[in-house]
């Protein structure tokens, strides 16, 4: 077995971990934690695939930046622990088998496509400079709504854990 592939699981194995670990949270504090780990752990499998502007991305954006804006907006909301419901048969019934079968083929596919050969640097189109000028000029627009839609996810968090204004009488005004 190469270097190559053994980090290759060990990030995919942190990555599985940091998922399960974040469905089993009930605090959304420590599950947004668990997903920084999931992305961080993304971003190793990327420099391992040779994207490295992809994995730089996925550090600066997604780790950072969105997953700080979650933690805010968890914090701002007050979120407490998360009570938890009795378990539905149909998620076991229907869960159980779909986690075992997706497992069983997630591993037949890593171990029959393991020694494929690795491409050849720069062999793939995707360099800082055809990724900034496909961003900037042909998904300029969806670039922008999705920023737009962040800003209006993030005033909507700010008015729902806004407290209600009360009037000089002490009263609550509706």
């Amino acid at each position: 077995m190469s270097v190559h592939l053994i980090l290759f699981l060990a990030f995919g194995a942190v990555c599985v971990a940091g998922a399960v670990n974040l469905l089993a949270q009930r605090h959304p504090i420590n599950g947004a934690l668990s997903l920084i780990a999931v992305m961080a752990a993304l971003a190793g499998e990327y420099l391992l695939l040779g994207a490295e502007f992809v994995a730089a991305v996925q550090v600066i954006v997604y780790a950072g930046a969105i997953m700080v804006l979650f933690v805010f907006t968890i914090m701002l909301l007050n979120a407490g622990v998360e009570e938890r419901t009795k378990d539905s048969r149909v998620a076991i019934l229907l869960g159980v088998p779909g986690v075992l079968l997706g497992g069983v083929l997630v591993g037949w596919v890593v171990l029959r496509h393991s020694g494929t050969e690795a491409v050849p640097a720069g062999a793939l189109p995707g360099d800082p400079a055809t990724i900034g000028q496909l961003l900037f000029h042909e998904f300029l627009l969806p670039f922008e709504i999705t920023s737009v839609l962040i800003l209006i996810a993030i005033m909507g968090a700010v008015v729902l854990a806004g407290k209600p204004a009360t009037s000089p009488a002490g009263k609550v005004e509706e």
